[in-house]
């Protein structure tokens, strides 16, 4: 089975970021000298790297040997979120999961669960902007006082669709 273009050549390190470095450098400085926010919102146009920079932190919040914030890749926490092999880091998509019911059945559970494998358990939200109102409501609280262990990260490409409310707390 062969991967399509974009999963194969998908940056895997900070270092592989090509347009959005300034990003990574930030992002990598930030885990390097561990301070890490609990919740980031990723904004832009699609095929900009959104999802991908929230893989690599990821992989840079539980890498074994990381190396001035930058992952190994080839640690057991690397290769397990390479490969989607460990439940502590999850995506969801909220253009299909938007609702109060979906975060109430699907998100607060994961939440509310410390890591079991990794340091951290990172929950990767992909166009968030489609979160209804009460959807929003749900999570507020989690990002209000969010449990130890968690990081939060959306990524939209219409931040303007995102409550006040809740981009003061990203």
């Amino acid at each position: 089975m062969s991967l399509a273009l974009a999963r194969k050549y998908r940056p895997r390190r900070f270092a592989d970021v090509a347009v959005q470095s300034h990003v990574a450098s930030t992002l990598r400085n930030a885990i390097g000298s561990d301070r890490v926010a609990h919740a980031y919102l990723f904004c832009g146009p699609r095929g900009t790297g959104k999802t991908s920079t929230a893989r690599i932190v990821a992989k840079a919040l539980n890498c074994l040997a990381t190396a001035d914030g930058e992952p190994c890749g080839s640690c057991a926490a690397c290769v397990a979120i390479r490969d989607g092999n460990t439940f502590d880091v999850v995506e969801s998509n909220a253009a299909t999961s938007n609702r109060i019911d979906d975060v109430r059945e699907d998100l607060i559970p994961l939440i509310t669960t410390p890591p079991s494998d990794l340091r951290r358990k990172v929950l990767i939200l992909d166009e968030v902007h489609r979160f209804t109102n009460d959807a929003w409501d749900a999570l507020l609280k989690w990002l209000e006082e969010p449990p130890p262990g968690i990081v939060f990260i959306f990524c939209t490409t219409d931040p303007s669709k995102i409550r006040p409310a809740i981009l003061s707390r990203l």
